[in-house]
């Protein structure tokens, strides 16, 4: 797990700290005190020391955050959810809370022990079930098990409780997502009926993000074109997919977070007419263009 800089005593012990050598690191300010039994160095991350402080440990969307910034960058984080989300054991009486916008959090089924400043991303994942939005949620895990290695069955055995709700959500994960621009507007256009294919290759080493029948859906995230060669490459796949008589629509981040509906009635408008049905395949190598 990555350091925080917030620790419980019973693990600088265990490390080889002597309780003299604690003592001495307080007075000469390298060490403070947080809460009863727990510690912070310099440059300790303020929320987590905010939620050691309140008696518990930083989870949820928090948790998540500080996994993505410290090790795990790949992690899609929702916008939004900006309280401080903290956990706390079973039977912990309130104390201090911390400051600034502050949520208490809890997954499903029996407390767990606090043992940690800032919570494992399974445990996280396990609080966040309750406070993120389904999509949210799904679209998080999504990009999980895509750039980290951890797997479903992985973070099953390590969230606590797993309810049925909960095993429902993993139902609707998938690994080969490649962002969470992609995540939701898959989980949005399966819910609306329709047949989703994830990540489908479209001749050679080739793939898009989504397919419906033959109309492609690229979704461009919110650090979509970081560089020309990337911009050149998708125009590049554009006019060869156009040749082998596919559809293209392209959405962006904030079209689908933010105007979904308009994206939907586009996505409608090509399929009533039935245009969205696969070709039938023919030669699967690539179609020439026949000379003018």
């Amino acid at each position: 797990m990555s350091d925080c800089g917030v620790y419980p005593l019973s693990e600088l012990l265990a490390n080889g700290w002597s309780r003299a050598e604690v003592a001495e690191a307080r007075r000469a300010g390298r060490l403070s005190s947080v809460a009863h039994g727990w510690v912070s160095a310099e440059g300790a991350d303020d929320r987590a020391v905010s939620a050691v402080a309140a008696g518990g440990a930083l989870s949820c969307i928090s948790a998540l955050r500080f996994h993505r910034t410290h090790g795990s960058e790949g992690i899609w984080v929702p916008p939004g959810y900006q309280e401080t989300h903290v956990r706390r054991p079973k039977h912990r009486k309130s104390g201090a809370r911390p400051t600034g916008p502050f949520r208490w959090c809890q997954g499903y089924g029996r407390p767990l022990p606090v043992v940690s400043a800032v919570d494992s991303i399974p445990i996280a994942l396990g609080c966040a079930a309750r406070c993120l939005e389904p999509e949210d949620w799904v679209a998080t895990v999504d990009s999980i098990l895509n750039q980290t290695q951890l797997t479903i069955p992985d973070i099953q055995a390590d969230m606590g409780g797993v309810t049925k709700a909960v095993m429902e959500l993993f139902g609707r994960c998938d690994a080969r997502s490649q962002s969470g621009t992609e995540s939701i507007a898959r989980v949005r256009l399966v819910a609306t009926g329709f047949k989703v294919a994830v990540q489908p290759s479209i001749g050679g080493h080739e793939r898009a993000d989504l397919r419906v029948g033959s109309l492609l859906i690229e979704c461009d995230g919110r650090q979509y074109h970081s560089s020309a060669e990337a911009f050149r490459n998708d125009r590049r796949r554009d006019r060869m997919t156009l040749i082998d008589r596919w559809m293209t629509m392209r959405v962006t981040y904030d079209d689908v977070l933010y105007d979904w509906e308009s994206v939907l009635e586009d996505i409608r408008a090509v399929t009533r007419p039935d245009r969205h049905r696969i070709r039938r395949e023919e030669d699967p190598r690539r179609r020439e263009i026949p000379s003018p």
